[in-house]
């Protein structure tokens, strides 16, 4: 089968050891992810403390951990809310038309303009940095692309024969766009979710890493790199583990999503 492609394979895999180790971040840690022990203090990576330990003394793999489990959630409530909303948006401005078309869209084009990373910075930087305040800036800075695929599905699917038999038939405007019309807006959905997924946790890596994402000494990933920063000479450690978390994440992201889409969408079949 096309979908057991080395890509969908090894991207699974990541992808599976993510969600292993943020539920483990979530539950148990081999050390208290926030207990300071100078006596430990830049202890390199060995048969105690695996992945060595900070400037405080408190164990890297523990504290990745947490992070992971931070970082998956914080992305799946991102995307969650970010597809939800765009997916109102897009039904009700593809299928409605007209000045409600318009006017969501003007918005909607509004906050297009508009750097995600940027967007968020702005709002972080008026709320205040907390989990919360993460998920509500990255879901509306990734709200718009959502609306503008859902709209562009709908526009398409809204001329098809049997939305005009579902009128026909006297179906309301709710059942025939609920029925017949959100079933296929799954798979570019499907796709779009994947690949937002990894925007998402880059966006809220890089967020910490400039001091507003989740506060010290919460661990995640864009803190712990911009913390090792001061010891990146002595504790060359501190820096590579995070890093390698992000880019491996990123990784398998990117292969899962490339398999879905192969598998998806029927332009790409046969290629």
């Amino acid at each position: 089968m096309r979908f057991a492609a080395p890509n969908a394979i090894l991207g699974g895999l990541i992808i599976g050891v993510l969600g292993v180790c943020a539920l483990f971040g979530a539950l148990w840690t081999p050390f208290d992810p926030l207990k300071i022990n100078f006596a430990a203090r830049l202890q390199p990576p060995g048969p105690v403390y695996w992945l060595g330990t900070d400037e405080f003394g408190r164990d890297v793999l523990s504290r990745l951990m947490t992070a992971a489990a931070t970082s998956v959630w914080i992305s799946l409530l991102t995307v969650t809310a970010a597809v939800s909303a765009g997916t109102v948006i897009g039904m009700l401005t593809g299928y409605l038309r007209g000045w409600t078309d318009r006017i969501l869209m003007a918005f909607n084009d509004a906050l297009l303009a508009f750097p995600g990373i940027l967007l968020a910075l702005g709002l972080l930087a008026v709320m205040g940095a907390n989990k919360y305040g993460i998920i509500l800036a990255l879901g509306l800075a990734y709200t718009p692309s959502v609306a503008r695929v859902v709209r562009g599905t709908v526009l398409s699917l809204r001329e098809k024969e049997y939305v005009d038999a579902s009128r026909v038939m006297g179906n309301s405007e709710a059942y025939t766009m609920a029925r017949h019309i959100l079933p296929n807006c799954i798979a570019p959905l499907t796709v779009l979710a994947t690949s937002m997924f990894g925007w998402v946790l880059l966006a809220e890596s890089a967020l910490s890493f400039l001091g507003l994402g989740v506060p010290p000494p919460a661990p995640t990933w864009g803190n712990m790199l911009a913390s090792s920063r001061s010891f990146i000479t002595q504790a060359v450690w501190l820096g590579i583990f995070p890093g390698l978390c992000i880019s491996l994440t990123l990784l398998g992201i990117n292969l899962l999503g490339d398999a879905l889409r192969d598998k998806l969408d029927p332009r790409m079949r046969g290629v």
